[in-house]
């Protein structure tokens, strides 16, 4: 992390350790952030994806959600059938 001084020290096993200092702790980083605006269209395939809707749906703007049986962390090229129908499904919503 840049700006992040880190000191080193031994253990009793003779293996270095690297802990950062407090002086790169950025403490905003944990804080709450606002939700996000911009319009977020999610596709998940249930077999494989840890989604979770709720989180989601409270820090974006999420406006299409589709939940596909099969998939996996390339789902675009695993089912692209189904991936392109959900783009146009998207899209077209957008369109008119």
């Amino acid at each position: 992390m840049p700006g992040t001084r880190v000191r080193g020290r031994r253990s009793r096993t003779g293996i270095a350790e690297r802990e950062p200092s407090e002086a790169g702790h950025d403490a905003s980083a944990w804080a709450p952030k606002a939700r996000g605006t911009v319009p977020t269209c999610v596709a998940v395939a249930l077999n494989t994806d840890v989604a979770i809707r709720r989180f989601a749906e409270r820090d974006h703007n999420i406006t299409h959600w589709t939940e596909l049986e099969r998939g996996g962390n390339f789902l675009a090229l695993e089912q692209p059938g189904a991936f392109v129908t959900d783009v146009r499904t998207v899209f077209g919503t957008l369109a008119g």
